[in-house]
């Protein structure tokens, strides 16, 4: 247990009652308690049952179901709660856009318990004829268990990054004298992982073979497995796992083979062989090696995915990719004053602790009023704190910002002289998310043009795994950041990755700055710029195409000289 999974099983517990028409003040209390417990600052594992019981809104019987969730994972009460819930209806409720009213519904009139039968009733259009539901929310219903099923099996590589890395220490002792590698998906760090395959080299293949068949935590899969790879399934989580098997001389072009993508594999070295024919040569002794002998640049690992890396390296140009090291600063974040987690102070002092030499609050803009959107009076208020906290840190920096919501003509949700307010200011769309791709390029290339325009945030509105972005056309909306002089995020939360990383060097082609932005609601998501690194260098993105490798010195120049610009036009 720890304090995500303690929240997570504090929420189901309100699922749970609101499915059973539990008392509602009862569901209030428990539902005022987590809202205070996400916004603390503290860490529940931590603290003794009197300080919980200071924090507002925990009342007593929260305070002992939290004493025995983290001594026995669970409490009395979700336990009845679970007892009287079928199995699969805590699976139906994981359904986006299904609430535990609407649950309840099914279950009753239609005695749905599982996903399964829920996709049924779909088909069949029994759902669609339930007071409150309709066509629409039936065919919704069937898209996003269609999604689910679609994912079923795959993961976000930041959430199985730690699993994977403890697997391969398991199997380096249990493989012992042997050669190892992480290869797949993996160790080209996609954004979403299906599978964890490692290589194994040794002189006695049979004895480790063995010895890895016997590995209690996964599930083989025999008639899918062969002489030199074994297959099979974590008994604990839902991933695939592929361990492949060669001789200690075939090691390194094994693993180099393992590590590429087919489509890196397939492409052209010269006019008569592939990467995957240079590769069975074997004629070198490292990875290097193997690049400098074939007159190729070295390609990084993640870059292996058979878009251009290799007519690049052949004329040199793989660029110096961009490292956390290059990042100065963190834009796109957000406090208190909207949905955040930590108050502005909070977040400036950590990123001035963390060594960054400047901080972008934006919080979200008065038309996500579900996320505690600014007033035009807030604003004034956030900008005098700003200006006060700026002299007091000194030389680290904070820019006045905002999320500014692209509503749907495509114009931002202030007026102009508020607009002008602002250091910088990164549009993005989250709302009135279905459309096709002509209504969702039109919408986001007015919002581009508009001059106030700093950023363009997650330009897809996707979430990995969970919903798939609105469809937009790439190109026309890239060209018009270039014509326009705006930069495009490359959204560094796990669940985003957006823009995605197969655009970054049409992007970089086209002039257009791009920049790693954690949309971070606490302090702690200032760790996802990792992963939006990690992208950005699938993308070849370089330190000198990245808005915030910039100084703060030389952002504020930036961002003043855009202002002025704009100033200077009227």
């Amino acid at each position: 247990m720890d304090h995500k999974t303690l929240l997570k099983k504090i929420k189901l517990s309100i699922q749970l009652m609101e499915l059973h028409d539990e008392n509602p003040f009862k569901i209030r209390s428990y539902q005022s308690a987590l809202i205070s417990l996400e916004r603390s600052d503290q860490d529940i594992m931590g603290l003794s049952e009197a300080e919980l019981a200071k924090i507002s809104g925990v009342g007593k019987s929260m305070v002992e179901a939290i004493a025995q969730l983290k001594e026995i994972d669970t409490f009395p009460f979700l336990e009845e709660l679970l007892t009287k819930t079928p199995e699969g209806i805590l699976e139906v409720l994981q359904i986006k856009g299904l609430g535990p009213k609407k649950v309840k519904t099914l279950w009753e009139e239609l005695g749905i318990t599982s996903t399964h039968e829920l996709m049924e009733a779909c088909q069949a259009g029994k759902v669609a004829k339930i007071k409150g539901f309709g066509e629409k929310t039936q065919n919704t219903i069937i898209e996003n268990l269609e999604f689910k099923a679609s994912n079923a099996g795959k993961w976000l590589y930041a959430d199985i990054e730690e699993m994977i890395w403890q697997l391969k220490e398991t199997i380096q002792v249990i493989a012992s004298a042997t050669e190892l590698a992480i290869v797949g998906d993996f160790a080209r760090q996609m954004e979403i992982i299906t599978e964890a395959e490692f290589l194994i080299a040794s002189d006695e293949l049979a004895t480790v073979k063995s010895n890895i068949k016997a590995m209690e935590s996964i599930a083989w899969i025999l008639l899918e497995s062969g002489p030199r790879t074994l297959r099979g399934k974590l008994k604990d989580i839902d991933l695939r796992v592929s361990i492949h098997f060669c001789s200690k001389e075939d090691f390194l072009w094994k693993k180099l083979s393992l590590i590429a993508a087919p489509l890196h594999l397939e492409a052209l070295v010269d006019e008569k062989e592939t990467v995957a024919k240079k590769l069975q040569k074997k004629d070198f002794s490292s990875d290097e090696e193997f690049f400098s002998v074939n007159k190729l640049q070295f390609i990084p690992a993640e870059m292996r995915e058979g878009y251009g890396e290799v007519e690049l390296a052949k004329e040199n140009k793989i660029p110096e990719l961009l490292t956390e090291k290059d990042l100065k600063g963190i834009l796109h974040n957000h406090s208190t004053y909207s949905d955040g987690k930590h108050s502005l102070r909070q977040m400036a002092e950590y990123c001035k602790a963390l060594g960054y030499e400047y901080l972008g609050i934006s919080d979200h803009s008065k038309t996500a009023f579900y996320a505690g959107g600014l007033t035009e009076d807030q604003i004034l208020k956030q900008h005098q704190e700003i200006d006060e906290l700026n002299k007091e840190l000194a030389p680290f920096r904070i820019f006045k910002g905002i999320e500014s919501d692209i509503l749907n003509d495509g114009k931002l949700d202030y007026e102009e002289n508020v607009l002008a307010s602002f250091d910088f200011i990164v549009a993005s769309i989250h709302s009135v998310l279905s459309m096709d791709i002509k209504r969702a390029t039109t919408r986001l290339i007015t919002a581009i043009e508009n001059p106030y325009t700093t950023i363009l945030g997650h330009p897809t509105g996707r979430l990995l795994l969970r919903r798939p972005g609105y469809p937009i056309d790439h190109k026309a909306v890239i060209d018009a950041c270039a014509a326009n002089n705006v930069v495009i995020e490359i959204n560094a939360n796990p669940w985003r990755l957006d823009l995605d990383w197969r655009w970054i060097r049409y992007a970089m082609d086209q002039g257009v700055l791009l920049s790693i932005n954690p949309d971070a609601h606490a302090m702690e998501g200032y760790a996802d710029m990792k992963y939006g690194v990690l992208v950005g260098r699938k993308g070849g993105l370089t330190k000198e195409m990245t808005l915030n490798a910039l100084t703060g010195t030389e952002m504020k120049a930036y961002l003043d000289a855009r202002l002025e610009k704009i100033k200077a036009k009227k």
